[in-house]
């Protein structure tokens, strides 16, 4: 595959992580303030559909032009003073979880298309996305582990798994209909 298309796939899903953060967030109060946004769906499909090393540089390329000022989080957010608040361990963990999304696809691409999205989501985009924002959040906000679990996990599973469930349906037509286009699969 060229340069230039593997340029311009990375930067397509970071434009597409970006355009999910225009869905309204929601924030729970009991969640410590953390938004339930469409973005970690762009997470879930950037590694899923592009592999490790794509994945991985969609979600790291938004996150540098959030760094850099461009308001591409979810409620207009950016800048470098997202990267040091509550929410930042989830931030880091979305590239870790884009690609170990993308080897979970890659390693599974002889099975069924449905269920290796489901595993590799739920493994890559929650367990290891978690695994890297609840111990910053509790930091953060000053509270146990088993604390920023309860406010900054337990409220977010059910969005998550109806994300999983997209990217799933995603996974399935993408590939009845143009299965070159599952990078992670080739």
């Amino acid at each position: 595959m060229s340069s230039d298309r593997s340029l311009v796939q990375i930067a397509f899903y970071a434009a597409l992580i970006a355009a999910l953060g225009l869905v309204p967030k929601i924030e729970l109060a009991l969640a410590g303030g953390i938004p339930i946004t469409a973005q970690s769906l762009g997470v879930m499909l950037a590694g899923m559909m592009l592999g490790p090393v794509r994945g991985g540089l969609a979600v790291a390329l938004l996150l540098l032009l959030v760094a850099l000022g461009l308001p591409f989080l979810a409620g207009g957010r950016g800048g470098l003073s997202v990267f040091y608040g509550p929410t930042a361990g989830y931030l880091a963990g979305w590239i870790v979880g884009a690609i170990v999304t993308g080897a979970i696809m890659k390693a599974m691409r002889n099975m069924n298309v449905v269920l290796s999205a489901v595993i590799s989501c739920v493994v890559g985009a929650i367990i290891v996305v978690y695994a890297f924002g609840v111990p910053v959040l509790a930091y953060k906000a000053g509270i146990t582990i088993e604390q920023a679990i309860m406010v900054g996990s337990l409220p977010f599973i059910p969005g998550d798994l109806i994300k999983v469930a997209l990217a799933a349906v995603v996974a399935r037509t993408i590939t009845r209909g143009l299965p070159s286009a599952m990078l992670s699969r080739n």
